[in-house]
């Protein structure tokens, strides 16, 4: 073999050789879906997780949505003039309950402390009234498995919810302080009965009154002089086969709980409310002979001690429901009632495909319900078809971006499945993974810097033009504008700091975009490597 230095060079002419002579090297081409780089590397975000396939388990479906079959009708038609003098029966109950609510309230201004007894034997009427108004709906006798533990054994009662049923037989049986949304003291006669209760109000999207409610629960707990707590840990309404994801208020006070579980049995008609109105499930209710309505007590669970947390507390407790039920408990939560409501007012064909189980997203990225409500809006704005998939033109309609390498790169890393197309799933994970990660707060800052902010405080429609068409070259200005239309969200012509945030936020995708120091290769590889 020649010896060579470092001068000699690396190919032997040939004889046909020139001075301008050069190799071309021709490299085949690979799938595209795997040789897009990750557009989000440069927040050190990795590749997007892989998106669970749904559980098969719904814990809202109810069984029997609808009225079918001839039983049903004939049934139906021959409890008619029965659900009349129901509805009568139910009418005068209320109103009897109503008046003697507000003679127990009447001139009582000290809500903050318990009520007096001669107030609360007042209510003893409008208990009895509760207790005629379960027997209006069908409940003519109620099974009972065990008893309620004393109050200073249990200060605290959780259950499961299945129905607006449980609430009523609770106040009638218990006549316990319950926690409940505000919006229940709004409404007609319910509203000064729920008062009467001392309701521990929350807003389950506030934090400081979530915090407000832990407190009040701990205090009246504690104290002997009020009725004991009784909270519904999943927060909404399921269909008693199963258990969603428990809240963590009744455990935070590290106090002896009473689970309590409802069962309603049923052949014809579920009970649960789950994806049935409200007018529709109390119709069927007073046109059934009979409801069955069976509750059970379960022993006392004390904490452990004093270092066992609430969350232990809370798995606990939720185990021995859920054996109590023979079910599971999965991770759905009150967020997916609100993903699953928003799919059916769009028409979706497969509603229950949008609930992603809240809880262990929250855990995972830390996005509340109504961010991924959000995200809902926006993926039903892409026009998924029937099966709930989007197509790439309407993801790029939607975001405000032009089709590009780089706007295939984002749409192929939440493209999981490398199928072409993409579900709220995946759209609601990748979008929640990139927002999630520690860089992604401070590239949102640097954009906004880079694209003008540093100077003053808002951005202008040039400013953003410029710096757009020079990170991602090929943008044309109409699609600059309806990107700055995105941003400007008061369509004053400026983009200030906090709406550049905002938007980036609820369009986390974006930020790959707004990456000066990553220049992306909008021309691509044709597969020739010349060296010359």
């Amino acid at each position: 073999m020649a010896d060579h230095d470092i001068t000699s060079p690396l190919l032997p002419p040939s004889s046909s050789s020139s001075d301008s002579d050069h190799v071309i090297l021709t490299v085949d081409p690979v799938d595209s879906a795997t040789a897009l780089p990750n557009p989000f590397a440069f927040i050190g975000c990795g590749e997007a997780p892989s998106v669970p396939a749904p559980v098969t388990v719904d814990p809202f479906r109810n069984d029997t949505p609808r009225m079918e079959g001839l039983y049903e009708f004939v049934r139906t038609v021959v409890c008619l003039p029965l659900a009349v003098a129901r509805l009568v029966l139910f009418g005068l109950c209320l109103a009897v309950g109503y008046v003697a609510t507000k003679i127990a309230l009447q001139g009582w201004k000290d809500k903050e402390n318990p009520m007096p007894k001669w107030r609360c034997r007042v209510m003893w009427v409008t208990r009895c009234c509760a207790r005629v108004i379960l027997f209006s709906f069908g409940y003519q006798w109620i099974k009972r498995k065990g008893r309620p533990a004393p109050r200073e054994f249990a200060p605290i009662i959780v259950s499961n919810h299945v129905s607006y049923i449980e609430p009523i037989f609770y106040f009638y049986e218990l006549f316990a302080t319950i926690v409940a949304s505000e919006s229940h003291d709004s409404l007609p006669f319910v509203g000064t009965i729920v008062r009467a209760m001392q309701v521990i109000y929350v807003d389950r999207f506030s934090p400081s009154s979530r915090k407000h409610a832990i407190k009040e629960i701990k205090r009246r707990a504690s104290c002997n002089r009020f009725p004991r707590v009784l909270l519904f840990p999943e927060g909404t309404t399921t269909n008693g086969r199963n258990l969603i994801s428990f809240q963590l208020g009744a455990f935070i006070a590290g106090l002896p709980i009473q689970p309590v579980i409802v069962r309603y049995p049923h052949v014809h008609f579920d009970q649960s409310w789950g994806n049935v109105s409200l007018g529709m499930l109390m119709f069927r209710m007073i046109t059934q002979f009979h409801n069955f309505l069976e509750v059970e007590y379960l022993p006392v669970i004390s904490p452990l001690d004093d270092k066992e947390t609430a969350v232990h507390f809370r798995e606990r407790t939720a185990r021995a429901i859920a054996s109590a039920l023979n079910g599971v408990q999965t991770g759905h939560a009150y967020g997916d009632i609100m993903l699953y409501m928003k799919a059916q007012e769009a028409k979706q064909e497969n509603p229950s495909s949008y609930m992603v189980e809240m809880t262990r997203l929250e855990s995972l990225f830390h996005i509340r319900s109504l961010e991924a409500v959000e995200f809902l809006d926006k993926f039903l704005a892409m026009s998924p078809d029937p099966s709930g998939c989007a197509q790439y033109d309407g993801f790029l309609r939607v975001s405000r971006l032009r089709d590009c390498p780089l706007s295939e790169k984002v749409f192929a890393f939440i493209d999981t499945e490398r199928s072409g197309t993409i579900t709220f799933r995946q759209f609601l994970y990748g979008s929640a993974h990139v927002m999630s990660q520690p860089g992604f707060h401070e590239a949102c800052e640097v954009a906004f810097a880079e694209c003008g902010g540093a100077v003053k405080d808002y951005i202008v429609e040039q400013e953003l033009r410029d710096f757009i068409q020079h990170a991602n070259p090929g943008w044309k200005e109409n699609e600059v504008h309806g990107l700055f239309e995105l941003f400007d969200k008061d369509n004053d012509g400026r983009i200030n700091k906090d709406d550049f945030l905002s938007c980036l936020k609820s369009n986390p995708l974006l930020i790959a975009f707004f990456t000066s120091h990553q220049q992306h290769n909008e021309s691509g590889c044709n597969g020739v490597i010349e060296i010359v």
